[in-house]
């Protein structure tokens, strides 16, 4: 398992440090103005589909299938077919529409700002196609226990867009963000070109020649209409984090110049240790669990549980303190140069923050949350993502009021203790207080306490260098 987290963190780290050396970048040339916040809306949606549709979802409703399934690659070919074609119509649908869909996002942006946004939200919308390719084949590749080159496939992205800000540098902002545009496309295309090698490499391609070969002679309804009765309280389950990003940024579109880019470099920072710690662990752990509860080995699945439990509170921790106690020379040190100067790292900083607030609840409710769809307890896990939406927005709409992008970021953090604490009753407070009686509790707290004392110190140091 802990071959697996590696693997998987490390192919993470190396996609999100090249992502932030893009965000880096793209500080420098654009800044935080008008265009930038253009070119991020136009591709949040695509991001927004992606994540509810494909990446989170997917994967969840159609692992737990998959590996019940008995006929594999029927199963598996028939689900891509159901999907590809829903997402080249809303692909079409959107590029001859783009405006509409680009108001449903920036519902109080005027009419100048709706129209030069428009043609970008058309050409990053096909992102989604190819990123449901790289999904779909990285599933089957989590099933073989092989997550290395979906966590790292995101590097070609990252390094299309590096490309299009060095050699359009010198160039208006208009031609900076549709030649990051197109370069989007330009890495997804990489992106299933990587997979489509790893597929062959570990021997998965016959599963889709058999799938496609077989797909009129065996009869899969009965797995199929399985898959969409996880797959639909799955939707609602991981839609609601996006669906609080697209009403975040919506909402920081209400607030001053500057706000929607804010929230989005902050949320790069959060999403570091996030993604290298959390996302790699879960994912890591999910084949694993689904497999065990599909045995009917339970202690197999508690134990995996259990091992992943206190390196994920020990690694959190530690981003959690350095993120809230280094805010400002973090951000001083990734993006303030160029078009964004000391105002823009405060405001940042003080966004960062409020998001790091709300990092381990948000850790703990996704490991939880994957034992609840490894039990195919879907709909449990989907009630509770609503609740905790509705809480987020509630405070988002209270909070931005007094503390604006910043007020935000902690209404999602109030959002992510909830699903936290509801996700533990769900799977059971009798669990959750097992895995606190060891030791590793007291190392906890003397760590935490040690730690903090330290970054303190470091901060007042490097602010003082700096400033």
């Amino acid at each position: 398992m802990f071959k697996s987290i590696f693997s998987n963190s490390f192919g993470i780290l190396i996609s999100r440090v090249t992502g932030l050396g893009r965000d880096v970048l793209m500080t420098s040339v654009l800044g935080a103005n008008m265009w930038s916040d253009i070119f991020l809306m136009a591709f949040k949606f695509p991001n927004l589909f992606r994540r509810i549709f494909a990446e989170g979802s997917f994967t969840q409703s159609f692992m737990p299938s998959y590996i019940a399934s008995n006929q594999k690659s029927v199963f598996a070919v028939a689900i891509f077919i159901r999907f590809m074609t829903f997402i080249v119509f809303l692909s079409f649908l959107v590029t001859l529409f783009p405006g509409f869909f680009t108001k449903m996002l920036a519902w109080d942006w005027g009419h100048e700002l709706i129209s030069k946004t428009a043609p970008l939200t058309a050409i990053n919308f096909w992102y989604l196609d190819l990123i449901f390719i790289v999904t779909f084949l990285g599933s089957l590749l989590q099933h073989k226990e092989h997550f290395f080159t979906t966590a790292f496939s995101t590097v070609w992205l990252n390094i299309a867009m590096i490309t299009a800000l060095i050699l359009f540098t010198n160039s208006d902002p208009k031609t900076i963000v549709y030649a990051l545009s197109f370069s989007i496309l330009i890495g997804g295309v990489f992106q299933v070109i990587t997979h489509l090698y790893a597929m062959r490499q570990q021997g998965l391609m016959k599963i889709l020649v058999g799938g496609w070969k077989y797909r009129k002679t065996k009869d899969v309804k009965e797995e199929e209409s399985k898959f969409k009765s996880l797959f639909i309280p799955s939707v609602l389950g991981n839609s609601t984090a996006q669906i609080a990003s697209f009403i975040d940024t919506s909402l920081a579109s209400f607030l001053a110049a500057g706000s929607v880019s804010y929230l989005f470099y902050a949320n790069r920072i959060f999403q570091l240790p996030f993604a290298i710690i959390a996302l790699a662990i879960t994912t890591a752990l999910f084949p694993k669990i689904a497999k065990a509860i599909n045995n009917n080995n339970n202690d197999l699945a508690f134990e995996n549980l259990h091992k992943s439990f206190w390196l994920l509170n020990a690694l959190l921790g530690l981003s959690v303190l350095g993120g809230i106690l280094l805010a400002e020379p973090i951000i001083w040190l990734l993006f303030e140069r160029g078009a964004f100067d000391i105002q823009d790292t405060l405001n940042t900083a003080r966004v960062l923050q409020m998001y790091m607030v709300g990092l381990i609840p948000f850790g703990l409710a996704k490991l939880f949350s994957m034992y609840l769809y490894a039990q195919h307890k879907h709909l449990k896990a989907a009630k509770i993502a609503v609740i905790s939406l509705v809480i987020n927005l509630i405070f988002s709409i209270i909070l931005m009021q007094s503390m604006g992008a910043a007020g935000l970021a902690l209404a999602g953090s109030i959002g992510g203790a909830v699903q936290f604490i509801l996700t533990i009753q769900a799977v059971g407070w009798s669990i959750f207080f097992e895995l606190l009686k060891t030791r590793f509790s007291l190392y906890f707290i003397l760590g935490t306490a040690g730690i903090t004392i330290a970054f303190y110190a470091l901060n007042n140091f490097l602010i003082h260098l700096i400033r």
